[in-house]
């Protein structure tokens, strides 16, 4: 059982930082979710996820991971707007 906790806390958070850390790189939101997509669908693709709490985990967190980023793209346009 330790294992699953461990799994679903990773899923909680690891996904809405990538999210947020491939959009600071790239800067654009949609390449951002798009590649924590990619890894998400190679990990599941490898057997590391194979409960549906743990799907659902990951999607709530790539929502709020993409809204944040999101958020913050539009910001930054907003900020470089007024320079």
């Amino acid at each position: 059982m330790h294992d699953f906790e461990t799994k679903l806390m990773l899923a909680i958070v690891l996904p809405g930082l990538l999210v947020i850390f491939f959009t600071r790189v790239t800067f654009h939101h949609i390449v951002g979710l798009i590649l924590t997509l990619a890894l998400i669908a190679a990990s599941v693709y490898a057997g590391y996820t194979h409960n549906w709490l743990l799907y659902v985990a990951d999607a709530v967190s790539l929502t709020v991971g993409f809204w944040y980023a999101s958020r913050m793209m539009k910001n930054a346009r907003a900020h470089q707007m007024e320079e």
